[in-house]
C-alpha cells in the first residue's frame, strides 16, 4: 500500500497541486503529466520535500525488514549501513518515493534493493507480470545488480530475471513466463519483450531507475518514459544515481511524488580515499608510459575513447608481456561477461576499455584507474574513477594529458570539483613508478585463454532465478557495490545505445 499522509486536508490538497498527485494520494493518469520531451530550463534543482523524512537508521536491525533478509545481510558480511542506506531505507521501506544521489560505490544497490525486496516479499507474480522493476543503462550494470540481489531475493523466495540485449531473448521470455517477481532490465530489450507480448508492467508496484543520467546521455529517455508510463500509477518510484543534472529533471518532476531527497555529497565525486593525478606527458612518450603503467604489480583499468584504440592497445600489451583484455560495445555479451570474470579473478590484470566499463563494474582491490584518453565530460571522469576507492577502500585515478589537452583537462577538473596533483613525467622515471607503480614489462608475449569452466557460467536468467529461489551459499561478498563490513576488514567514447539494449 502507498504510505499514509500526515498533512491536514487543505495542506494535502495543496501538496497534490504542487506534486501532481490528487488529494487522495494517487498519481494522475499518464495523460495528465508533463508531455515527454518537455523542455527543462536551468540547472537541476532537487524538489522540496513536503512530508518530513524519517530519521536515519543506525543499524539494519532497526529497519522493518523480514528476518530472513537481516540474516542474509549477516551471512554476506554486511554489518553496518552506508550513509545512503541509513538515510533512505527507513523511508523507502515505508513506501516513500526516493531521490538518492551518491557517488559510485557508496551503496546504492542495496539502498534500493533491500527496500524493493522487503516490500515485494510474500507476493507471487503471474506469468509475464512482474511486481518490481529495476531499469539500468548497461548490460554490465544489470548483471551486477542481479548478482548483488540474488542471495537476498532467494532468502525471501523471490525470483529474479535479467533482461538485457546480447543474450537469448527466448530464455528471457521463458523467465518472464515462469513468473519472475523482480526484473532487472535495460530499456531497449525490455521494450522489445513488451512489444512481443512477453511482458506487461501494469502490476509493477515498485520501480527503480539506477544511473538515470547515463540513460538520458545514451538517448534512452523516450524508452524510459514510455516504460514508466506503463507501471502502476500509484506505485513507488526510486531514482538513484551518482550524478544528477537537468537531463534527469524530467524524470524527477514527472514521476517522483514528494520524494525523500538524499545526497551523499554535492559533487558526487569527492572521495577522501581517492587520489587524483594528472600526468603531463609528451606525445611521443605516451605509448611507452602507458605500457609501463600497465606492467605494474596489481590490477588496473585503462580507459580509451574508441573500441579500435582499445583493441590496438590490448594487442600491444599482450605482445609486451602484460596480461590484458579488451572490453567494449563491439564485444558479444558472453565475451564481455567472460572478460570481466577473468579480470575479477586475476587471470587478467589490465582491463582496457571504453566507457562501457565506466559504470556497473565492481572489482575488489582495484586501486588504480588510468585515463589513457582523457574523458570529454566531467561525469564520465567521475564514473570512470568510481571503479576504484569503493566501499571505503583507497585508490588513485591517473589521467595522461598531452600538451594540447591541458586546457580542456583543467576545465573538466573544475567542473568535477576536483583539484588534482599535477606532475610532469617520462617513461622510465622514478616519479612515474612512485605514482602508478609503473615498471618495465617482461617483453615475453602472453596469450589469455578462457578456461573451460567459464563456459557454463552464461546461464539463462530463468536458471539464475531458480538458483535465487534456492538461496545458494555464496563465497565472499556479493558483486554489488553496496556493502560495508565490520571495522578491521582488509580488503570508442560512450557506448552506443544499441550496445546496452
Amino acid at each position: 500500500m502507498k504510505r499514509a499522509r500526515t498533512p491536514r486536508t487543505h495542506d494535502r490538497a495543496a501538496a497534490g497541486a504542487r506534486t501532481g498527485r490528487s488529494a487522495g494520494g494517487r498519481r494522475p493518469s499518464a495523460h495528465g503529466r508533463r508531455p515527454a520531451g518537455a523542455a527543462v530550463q536551468g540547472e537541476f534543482a532537487p524538489p522540496k520535500t513536503i512530508t518530513p523524512a524519517l530519521p536515519p537508521a543506525e543499524s539494519f536491525a532497526d529497519l522493518a525488514m523480514p528476518g530472513r533478509l537481516l540474516d542474509t545481510l549477516g551471512q554476506e558480511g554486511v554489518t553496518v549501513p552506508f550513509p545512503i542506506q541509513a538515510a533512505t531505507l527507513p523511508n523507502s521501506l515505508a513506501g516513500r518515493d526516493v531521490l538518492g544521489r551518491g557517488r559510485t560505490g557508496s551503496g546504492k544497490t542495496l539502498a534500493f534493493g533491500l527496500a524493493l525486496l522487503a516490500r515485494t516479499a510474500g507476493r507471487r507474480a503471474e506469468p509475464r507480470q512482474p511486481l518490481a522493476l529495476v531499469l539500468v543503462p548497461t548490460r554490465e550494470l544489470a548483471q551486477q545488480v542481479t548478482d548483488a540481489l540474488t542471495p537476498y531475493a532467494g532468502s525471501v523466495g523471490l525470483r529474479l530475471a535479467t533482461v538485457v540485449g546480447g543474450m537469448s531473448i527466448g530464455r528471457q521470455t521463458g523467465a518472464l513466463r515462469a513468473g519472475a517477481e523482480v526484473v532487472v532490465a535495460t530499456p531497449g530489450r525490455l521494450k522489445d519483450l513488451i512489444d512481443r507480448g512477453a511482458c506487461r508492467l501494469d502490476q509493477v508496484a515498485i520501480t527503480v531507475l539506477d544511473e538515470a543520467d547515463q540513460m538520458a546521455d545514451m538517448g534512452f529517455m523516450p524508452q524510459v518514459t514510455a516504460l514508466l508510463d506503463q507501471v502502476r500509477a500509484d506505485g513507488q518510484r526510486m531514482l538513484f544515481s551518482a550524478t544528477l543534472d537537468r537531463n534527469v529533471d524530467l524524470l524527477v518532476r514527472r514521476y517522483l511524488t514528494d520524494p525523500v531527497v538524499h545526497s551523499v555529497d554535492p559533487s558526487a565525486g569527492a572521495v577522501t580515499t581517492m587520489e587524483h593525478h594528472v600526468l603531463h606527458v609528451h606525445d611521443a612518450d605516451k605509448h611507452r608510459t602507458t605500457t609501463e603503467i600497465a606492467a605494474r604489480d596489481g590490477r588496473v583499468i585503462m580507459f580509451l575513447d574508441t573500441k579500435h584504440a582499445v583493441d590496438r592497445l590490448t594487442k600491444h600489451l599482450l605482445g609486451s608481456g602484460v596480461r590484458a583484455a579488451a572490453l567494449h560495445g563491439g564485444k558479444s555479451q558472453p565475451q564481455r561477461t567472460r572478460t570481466l570474470t577473468q579480470f575479477k579473478r586475476g587471470d587478467v590484470t589490465v582491463l582496457v576499455a571504453t566507457n562501457v566499463a565506466a559504470r556497473g563494474i565492481h572489482v575488489d582491490n582495484l586501486d588504480l584507474v588510468v585515463n589513457v584518453d582523457p574523458p570529454t565530460d566531467h561525469k564520465d571522469y567521475l564514473h570512470r574513477g568510481g571503479r576504484t576507492a569503493r566501499a571505503g577502500e583507497s585508490g588513485s585515478v591517473v589521467t595522461l594529458v598531452t600538451p594540447d589537452q591541458r586546457r580542456g583537462m583543467n576545465r573538466l577538473m573544475a567542473a568535477a570539483g576536483i583539484t588534482p596533483r599535477i606532475t610532469s613525467v617520462r617513461s622510465g622515471e622514478a616519479e612515474l613508478s612512485r605514482i602508478t607503480g609503473a615498471r618495465t614489462p617482461s617483453g615475453v608475449p602472453v596469450v589469455i585463454t578462457a578456461p573451460a569452466v567459464e563456459r557454463p557460467r552464461s546461464a539463462s536468467p530463468s536458471s539464475r532465478g531458480r538458483r535465487g529461489r534456492r538461496g545458494p551459499a555464496r563465497q565472499g561478498r556479493p558483486a554489488g557495490e553496496a556493502v560495508r563490513r565490520a571495522p578491521g576488514r582488509t580488503g570508442s567514447g560512450s557506448p552506443a545505445p544499441d550496445a546496452a539494449r
